[in-house]
C-alpha cells in the first residue's frame, strides 16, 4: 500500500453501514491526518481492555495466605469463594515474590484457566490494590477529604477520570496523550473498536470509532458481477471528487472518500489469503480483539510507529446474580485474551504489542445478598511477551474498617495510582520521562516517588 493511499484512511464510523444519502452528515466526524516523521525506530501497540461496571477484582485474584484467606472466608461468609457455587474452584495455587521480598501465594478466579496458563509462561502481571488517585493517600487525609478524587464510587465520573489519567479535567484520554507524545501521528494511531472510549483521544491524535467486526461498507455497493459494483463505486468517487465552493460539502465529500478508502483496505485486510488463522470465541470482546490483530498486522508491516487501541466489556456492575455473572465475563475476558496473544504469535507482534486492563472501580468485599458493591481500589491485568510476570503491588488488608478500608465494607484506598500505572507502560511505549511527567501525567506523576512499577521489560 502507498502512503498516499494511507495518507486518506482516518475515519470515525458511528456504523458498520453508511447510507449514500445520509453519508455525507454521517461522515463528518473523520479528520484528516498530517504527515510527519515518526519519532521511534520500531513499532509497538497498547491495547486497553476496558471492563463498564466495576470489576471485583478481589474474586479475580484471591490471595492464599493464611490471615487473607481466612479473613476472605469470613467477610465473604455464604457467598462462597470467589462468590461461586463451589467455595473450591478457584484455580490451583501460583505464587509470586513481592518487591518486598515476601513470598505470596495467589489463584486467579475459576473462569481465567486461559489467564493462568500465560501466567505459567511470564506473560502475565497483576497489579495489586490500584486505583483513582491525586497524590498518595493515607485513610486520615481520605477522612480529611485532602487530597481525595470527585464523585468517587460514581460509573460514569471514574470511567472519565480513569481513561483520562487524572482525576482533573480533561478533554483528552493518556492513551491519546501517549500517541500525541511520541509524534508518530500516522494513520490509525489511535483506535477504538466497538465503543468509542476517551482514553484514545489526544490533543493532535483523534481516536477513530470502527465496528466490533472491523468492517466498514457503503449501501448500494453490493453488485454481481464485481464489475457492476466497481463502476457504481467509481461513478461515487468521481462525484464526491468533484470541485465544489461549499467549504462544508467539501469536508464531508472528503470524509467519505476517506471511508471508503478505509472500508477498502479493512476487507482486503480481513478476508482472502490473509485471513488470521487464529481461531477466535464469538463473545464481542473476541471479536473487538480480532480487529485490532488485524489492523495491527496491518499497520506493523509499515514501519516505526506506534497505535493505541480501546476495546471493551460492559457488564460488571454486579450488585447481585454476581457468581454466575462475573464468571461468565471473566471467561470471555479470560479466551478471548488467549486467542489475541495467539493471533500475535501469528503475525509477528508477540513482543510488539502489550495488552492491560482498567476498570470503573474495585468492589466490596463485603458482599450484599447476591453481589458487591462500588468500591474504589482493583487489582487489574498487564499481558504481553514484553511483561515480567508475577504480582506488584501489595494485598491490602482484608479487615473491615481497617487502614486501607474507605468505608468500612472493604472498599480499599488504592495503594498504587492509574498514573503509575499508566507511566510504566508508557515508558515501554518509548515515551521520555519528562514527557510522562509534564505532559501524558501532568503534574499528578511528580507526586508519587515511584514512576515505573517493573512490570515491563
Amino acid at each position: 500500500m502507498s502512503n498516499d493511499k494511507m495518507s486518506r484512511r482516518r475515519f470515525l464510523g458511528a456504523s458498520a453501514q453508511v447510507g449514500m444519502l445520509g453519508a455525507m452528515s454521517t461522515l463528518g466526524l473523520l479528520g484528516m491526518t498530517r504527515p510527519a516523521q515518526a519519532a521511534v525506530s520500531d513499532y509497538k501497540a497498547l491495547v486497553c481492555l476496558y471492563m463498564y461496571g466495576g470489576n471485583d477484582g478481589n474474586n479475580m485474584i484471591v490471595p492464599l495466605d493464611a490471615a487473607h484467606y481466612a479473613a476472605y472466608n469470613s467477610i465473604r461468609g455464604s457467598s462462597g469463594l470467589a462468590l461461586s457455587v463451589n467455595a473450591k474452584t478457584l484455580l490451583a495455587a501460583r505464587n509470586a515474590r513481592l518487591q518486598d521480598g515476601s513470598n505470596q501465594p495467589f489463584a486467579f478466579h475459576y473462569g481465567m484457566p486461559e489467564i493462568d496458563a500465560l501466567y505459567a509462561q511470564g506473560q502475565v502481571a497483576a497489579l495489586l490494590n490500584v486505583g483513582n488517585l491525586r497524590q498518595p493517600l493515607t485513610k486520615a487525609q481520605y477522612q480529611g477529604g485532602a487530597g481525595v478524587p470527585p464523585q468517587l464510587f460514581s460509573h460514569p465520573d471514574q470511567n472519565l477520570q480513569n481513561q483520562a489519567g487524572t482525576p482533573s479535567a480533561a478533554g483528552t484520554g493518556w492513551g491519546g496523550r501517549l500517541a500525541d507524545a511520541l509524534g508518530a501521528h500516522g494513520d490509525l494511531d489511535a483506535v477504538s473498536v466497538g465503543a468509542n472510549g476517551l482514553f484514545a483521544s489526544g490533543t493532535t491524535v483523534q481516536s477513530n470509532l470502527l465496528p466490533g467486526n472491523g468492517q466498514l461498507s457503503v449501501a448500494g455497493m453490493n453488485f454481481w458481477p464485481q464489475s457492476e459494483a466497481d463502476k457504481r463505486r467509481a461513478a461515487l468517487v468521481q462525484a464526491l471528487s468533484a470541485s465544489n465552493p461549499n467549504l462544508i460539502a467539501t469536508a464531508a465529500n472528503k470524509s467519505l472518500l476517506n471511508g471508503l478508502e478505509l472500508a477498502k483496505d479493512l476487507q482486503a485486510a480481513t478476508n482472502g489469503g490473509s485471513a488470521l488463522q487464529t481461531v477466535f470465541p464469538g463473545y464481542a470482546i473476541a471479536q473487538q480483539l480480532k480487529t485490532v490483530a488485524q489492523l495491527i498486522r496491518m499497520r506493523a508491516l509499515q514501519g516505526p510507529g506506534r497505535q493505541v487501541y480501546f476495546v471493551s466489556l460492559s457488564g460488571f456492575d454486579t450488585h447481585s446474580g454476581q457468581a454466575w455473572q462475573q464468571f461468565d465475563l471473566l471467561r470471555q475476558v479470560s479466551q478471548s485474551v488467549a486467542a489475541f496473544q495467539n493471533a500475535l504469535r501469528e503475525i509477528g507482534a508477540e513482543q510488539k504489542v502489550t495488552t492491560f486492563t482498567m476498570s470503573d472501580f474495585g468492589r466490596t468485599l463485603q458482599p450484599n445478598s447476591g453481589g458487591t458493591d462500588h468500591a474504589w481500589g482493583n487489582h487489574q491485568l498487564i499481558v504481553g511477551a514484553a511483561v515480567k510476570g508475577g504480582l506488584y503491588g501489595r494485598f491490602p488488608d482484608f479487615v473491615l474498617g481497617g487502614k486501607d478500608d474507605a468505608t468500612g465494607r472493604g472498599a480499599w484506598i488504592p495503594q498504587l495510582s492509574n498514573q503509575q500505572y499508566g507511566a510504566t507502560l508508557g515508558r515501554w511505549f518509548g515515551a521520555e520521562a519528562d514527557a510522562l511527567e509534564n505532559q501524558v501525567f501532568k503534574n499528578e506523576l511528580a507526586n508519587f516517588a515511584v514512576k515505573d512499577l517493573g512490570f515491563m521489560l
